[in-house]
């Protein structure tokens, strides 16, 4: 008899000096993260976009899609696109970050998708609020969380599974989080969650499911592998571990100068060198950004650009975006070390040394780009 366990093995921690593995390259070419030039875009262009995808891209229709929402309400409803759409309509400005954005930077390395520091973007997502939605059901009074079911399908760990997640009622109600139907003005694409998806504002990736077809509230916490197993930073396997939730400030360098092909090393000439880039945190708004040339035994604070906050009527709500910042370098030749870190509103600063955790979730330890200033 052939069981799921046969094909889907336990996690597993690199040994140390292991390199990435074919199965991680494999994933590496499904998924992609943002070129780092991209960070000139206050709104990331479609194809630039990171993207994650758990399982299979489902095959989804638009015509035929359908959003049930049911379990502990007083009035279930099932609703097509056309419907959803006929609802009031709004735009969110929203940065996601997937949740092991920085972990192949560990040591040891959590084998899984190995990213770097790219797997961020910023999109305008147009669909309806849930929260209406949930009201319109009728929320039974001892619902206690919201659990969203996506079209994809697949195993993990040895479980078979649907992709699910789920949110605490309160989070569930905000009137922020959105079922979106469009991306930067135009129809999902099928990577992107096509027809239909949930955006989180300020939470990692992990919780703006993808093909979402079903909506349950729950008069008991959601025990699904994604909530209860993945996204959790635990220290060990035994280890219950805290949920991921919300995204942890961060400020990207945007590289300046050429790069080498192979190695992705910068060089550029001497004089004075506008280093830019974007911070963003899910917790508070980012209020400061700094940034040192020399490895981190400096740091001298950007100029960050104007922030934008809630939407007017008919405007696009930008409170969850990132932020621009400026610093300008007078570089000498020679070899240098640039990084930049982020503060927000809750006191939350980048670490410039990253505690570790078994998963590599939350990882916003400060980036490096090492550069060289050439001799004029």
């Amino acid at each position: 008899m052939t069981t799921v366990d046969e094909v889907s093995g336990p996690s597993r921690l690199a040994e140390p000096g292991e390199g990435i593995s074919p199965e991680e390259l494999q994933l590496a070419a499904r998924n992609h993260g943002l070129p780092l030039e991209a960070l000139r875009y206050d709104v990331t262009p479609v194809g630039l976009h990171y993207l994650l995808t758990h399982y299979d891209i489902p095959d989804t229709s638009a015509e035929s899609h359908t959003l049930t929402i049911d379990g502990r309400v007083d009035r279930p409803l099932v609703l097509d696109l056309a419907e959803l759409k006929r609802r009031p309509r709004v735009t969110h400005r929203v940065t996601l970050e997937c949740a092991g954005n920085g972990r192949a930077l560990l040591e040891p390395r959590p084998v899984s998708q190995p990213w770097l520091v790219e797997a961020v973007g910023t999109a305008d997502w147009t669909g309806t609020p849930l929260a209406p939605l949930l009201r319109d059901a009728g929320l039974a009074p001892d619902a206690i969380e919201v659990l969203f079911t996506g079209a994809d399908h697949g195993v993990e760990r040895g479980v078979e599974q649907d992709y699910q997640r789920s949110l605490p009622v309160p989070e569930a109600l905000r009137e922020d989080v959105l079922l979106a139907y469009e991306m930067n003005g135009a129809p999902l694409l099928p990577q992107h969650g096509a027809p239909l998806r949930l955006v989180v504002p300020g939470w990692y990736g992990m919780a703006h499911v993808k093909w979402l077809h079903r909506i349950e509230a729950l008069d008991r916490e959601f025990t699904g592998y994604q909530n209860a197993v993945a996204y959790r930073v635990r220290q060990h396997a035994d280890d219950p571990g805290v949920p991921v939730t919300r995204i942890e400030p961060r400020a990207l360098v945007q590289p300046p100068g050429f790069p080498d092909f192979m190695s992705r090393a910068r060089a550029l000439r001497p004089g004075t060198v506008p280093l830019t880039g974007r911070a963003w945190s899910g917790h508070a708004p980012v209020t400061g950004v700094e940034v040192t040339v020399d490895g981190g035994l400096t740091w001298a604070p950007a100029t960050l650009d104007p922030a934008t906050g809630q939407a007017g009527k008919g405007s696009i709500g930008t409170q969850w975006a990132w932020r621009g910042w400026r610093y300008d370098w007078v570089a000498t030749p020679g070899r240098y070390t640039l990084s930049a870190r982020a503060t927000d509103a809750s006191g939350r600063t980048q670490p410039v040394e990253q505690p570790w955790n078994r998963g590599g979730f939350a990882n916003n330890l400060v980036q490096r780009v090492e550069v060289a200033v050439l001799d004029a």
